[in-house]
């Protein structure tokens, strides 16, 4: 596909002429809940009746008005360097975006999108929980283009300061089997469902909703004790019931992980990594090599019977929790052991993975990973036994699983460092590897709380520029003279190393 020549730096461009509509899609969306709640009750009263729908035409219109005014005052030009962008009426608001400081680009189409030709662009930096910008709506060779763009002129050359060349190498795919297995492992609908119930629970009267419960569960027992069925029969449906339940469960999440990661593809041109995925709404993300600032490996339960782990990143870009689910962070949703080791080593080339030798950490006082569950358990088994007497007792078995479970995680503990990274790992039954090169850490500090003090040990924490995934880039249960003798080690390599971010 040939690509439009971008205006050049004197010209100002508007957005897609139908930017308004995508505009006001989401001030619709956010405002869903309200404006059914007001046809719906409102609906419900006789008198004034109209009141309530001239109420919700008037808000209708302010929204549209809204979304118009912004297509109408929003401007943007493209400068040798920067981008460019007005906004306003009575508050005119004027933006110099460097492409050298935008550390994340994000293509986002939608059903609605790929319907008009047209695509959203987000522009990403390490500032804040926004994003530098947000141009609903572009014509979508436009912001492809865009994006070619902001990749020759951010900064990310190659050695030996040549421009990078278009078209991405394909570094990982997910054919349709492994994205079955993702949705076994992922389990995704039963956390969309949980949100579901939780809305319609908040969306409807407290009384109501309890009624409902209520009533439809005497109708259910009441036709079930007519039938006057055994035990070995009720133990049986339930046990069917709960069968069907979880593979109904199962074929969801497999078909929400279809549509999520149709396409998968992980590719890198030169010196930037793009991830392309989506059935429905398609979304293009990219991210140069320095811009992420640490690497996790993770492994659970489920990953270990199907022989897969997940390798995501953090990069140092805001975006906030409602942008999440746009942002590059899954290199690999789902990967063998050994294709996630070789990705680490293929993107990383100067770094020694997996390390050749793990430190251990102290196992004195590995019991203070109990401590959380102490109360809990304790309140739990007094509620119990004023209600159910003898049988109250039964949460007081959480306390020995609980022991070995923390016994097992701190002896799994470790960490290992050499010239260039840092890496650590943690967990025993969802295990976790966390990497960071040592270019990337701009802050340390040692912790010790008054069992620390008691044990002898101390926690070391390393904080780079936007690493805020999970679990943190910490060392727990450290000697204190060893955590000190790395706090200094790492202090010095700080010191006369260069930040790159």
């Amino acid at each position: 596909m040939t690509l439009p020549d971008l205006p050049t730096p004197a010209q100002e461009q508007r957005l897609h002429p139908w930017s308004w509509l995508f505009e006001l899609q989401q001030h619709l969306q956010q405002f869903l809940l309200p404006l059914v709640a007001l046809l719906f009750f409102g609906s419900r009263r006789q008198d004034h009746e109209w009141l309530f729908h001239l109420i919700t035409l008037a808000v209708l219109a302010a929204m549209a008005a809204s979304a118009l005014l912004h297509y109408l005052t929003y401007r943007y030009r493209i400068g040798d360097d920067a981008l460019t962008i007005r906004s306003g009426i009575l508050e005119r608001t004027r933006r110099e975006i460097p492409f050298a400081r935008i550390h994340n680009v994000v293509v986002h189409q939608n059903l609605l999108h790929r319907l008009f030709g047209v695509a959203e662009l987000r522009l990403e930096s390490a500032a804040g929980d926004k994003p530098e910008a947000q141009m609903r709506v572009l014509r979508l060779a436009q912001a492809l283009e865009l994006e070619r763009l902001i990749r020759h002129r951010g900064g990310d050359t190659v050695p030996g300061g040549q421009e990078p060349q278009d078209g991405a190498s394909p570094l990982l795919t997910l054919p349709l089997p492994e994205l079955v297995r993702l949705g076994l492992i992922s389990n995704r609908a039963l956390v969309v469902a949980a949100a579901a119930l939780g809305a319609l629970w908040q969306m409807f009267p407290r009384d109501m909703a309890e009624d409902f419960v209520r009533d439809q569960g005497r109708q259910v027992f009441g036709y079930a004790s007519q039938l006057q069925l055994g035990a070995s029969t009720w133990i049986g449906t339930g046990l069917v019931l709960l069968l069907l339940a979880l593979l109904l469960m199962w074929l969801a999440s497999i078909a929400l992980a279809i549509v999520q990661y149709h396409g998968f593809h992980l590719g890198e041109a030169e010196r930037r990594l793009t991830v392309e995925r989506g059935l429905l709404t398609r979304l293009r993300s990219s991210v140069a090599h320095r811009r992420i600032q640490a690497w996790t490996l993770r492994e659970g339960v489920l990953h270990r019977l199907f022989r897969r782990r997940q390798l995501r990143v953090d990069i140092a870009a805001g975006g906030g929790r409602e942008q999440e689910g746009r942002a590059l962070k899954e290199l690999a949703p789902l990967a063998t052991p050994d294709d996630c080791d070789r990705l680490l080593q293929h993107l990383l080339p100067d770094v020694q993975w997996p390390p050749s030798q793990w430190q251990a950490v102290s196992m004195r006082g590995w019991w203070r990973l109990c401590l959380p569950a102490l109360p809990v358990v304790a309140a739990a088994t007094a509620l119990g036994w004023h209600k159910f007497g003898a049988w109250g007792l039964l949460p007081l078995l959480w306390l020995p699983w609980s022991a070995f479970k923390a016994h097992r995680q701190v002896s799994r503990m470790g960490y290992s460092i050499d010239p260039q990274r840092v890496a650590m790992r943690g967990g025993w039954w969802n295990r976790w590897w966390r990497v960071a090169e040592l270019d990337k850490l701009q802050a340390l500090r040692l912790d010790r709380s008054p069992l620390d003090r008691h044990f002898g040990t101390a926690t070391l924490t390393l904080d780079t520029a936007g690493a805020f995934g999970a679990p943190p880039l910490r060392l727990r249960f450290l000697e204190e003279a060893r955590a000190r003798e790395l706090m200094a080690q790492l202090g010095r390599e700080m010191a006369r190393r260069r930040l790159r971010w």
